[in-house]
């Protein structure tokens, strides 16, 4: 299986990283908030694989893992100021700056894997703009990585619709997912991604959203029980590096850095769905219970959540009016 062996392939590359150390003459760290066996982990290995080898150990690429360096909130401004060459963030990361990638978490609008590629490729009428915002703030995107579709997490009983979410306190990973869930009931409690597994396991929150493969990479099954299959939202990743440092690379480099991006973004968008299959085979084998809405249930949360398109409307400006527009005809 192509993964599998890209994976084999990328951790052999992490036992020369001493061999090409003294070689190289441009070290790329990458910041990354998950542990390296999340498929993010492994999309990075196969990344640094092609790097390394196609510029003959010229380049090293350098990978800290489980926010060793930075949580996910502070690569954007670790990246943009140069603090660190590179970095991996979720896309909602960037809402400060830019309103409008909140498009990705409007609930139920990307919520089929043929809208979300569509939305995602290159130069697309949705990432295209996103992209070039995204310069602004300092650092410019080399890929993105495909996590899934939001589910819910719960202990005792499903999140199956919005009766369910009443009075529950939830973990977000953005305002945008906040206003969903106070939308429909419930209170959102803002999480960073590696700190959501304490959180479940105090009781800190009742409930919480994620991707489903951050239940295995996470081991989410041990202090959750339940998964509420709803795709109510797209979480995408970005891998950027600092605009100065990428300017300062020669035309070469650019290019074997470039190519390995492109390789490593088809190879994890085209193993998303079976990525979140085996995500799911995991839970179940360590007891957790799978719940799939009825299509009544996706109705009552569409009706509840309307009030989070207007507030994307009124925050996200011209561009964000533009996105939408693009968005809603996929």
């Amino acid at each position: 299986m192509k993964f599998s062996l890209t994976v084999m392939s990328g951790l052999a590359g992490l036992m020369l990283t001493s061999l090409t150390a003294q070689a190289a003459d441009v070290t790329m760290r990458i910041s990354l908030q998950l542990p390296m066996k999340s498929h993010l982990g492994q999309n990075l290995l196969l990344f640094k694989e092609q790097v390394e080898k196609n510029s003959s150990g010229n380049i090293e690429v350098q990978i800290y893992d489980s926010a060793q360096l930075y949580k996910d909130k502070e690569v954007p401004a670790a990246v943009g100021s140069g603090s660190i060459e590179a970095g991996v963030a979720s896309l909602t990361r960037y809402v400060g700056d830019i309103p409008a990638v909140d498009i990705f978490y409007q609930p139920f609008l990307l919520n089929s894997e043929e809208k979300v590629r569509k939305a995602v490729a290159k130069g697309s009428p949705v990432r295209g703009p996103i992209d070039e915002a995204i310069s602004g703030t300092g650092s410019t995107v080399l890929w993105w990585q495909a996590y899934g579709g939001a589910i819910m997490l719960s202990k005792g009983s499903a999140i199956s619709n919005p009766d369910d979410m009443k009075g529950k306190k939830v973990r977000v990973f953005g305002k945008t997912l906040g206003q969903f869930v106070e939308a429909t009931g419930g209170a959102p409690t803002l999480i960073s991604g590696s700190e959501q597994y304490l959180a479940y396991q105090r009781g800190t929150v009742d409930a919480g959203m994620t991707g489903v493969s951050g239940v295995k990479s996470r081991k989410l099954y041990e202090v959750m029980d339940t998964i509420t299959v709803t795709n109510h939202a797209d979480i995408e990743f970005l891998v950027v590096v600092n605009n100065k440092w990428w300017a300062a690379l020669t035309e070469g480099q650019r290019k074997i850095i470039s190519d390995a991006a492109t390789y490593a973004e088809n190879d994890v968008r085209n193993y998303i769905t079976q990525i979140e299959a085996d995500a799911y085979k995991v839970a179940k084998e360590n007891g957790m219970k799978v719940v799939v809405p009825t299509d009544a249930d996706i109705a009552a949360f569409k009706a509840a959540s309307t009030s989070v398109y207007d507030q994307y409307k009124a925050k996200a400006g011209p561009l964000g009016a533009q996105l939408l527009e693009a968005a809603s005809k996929f």
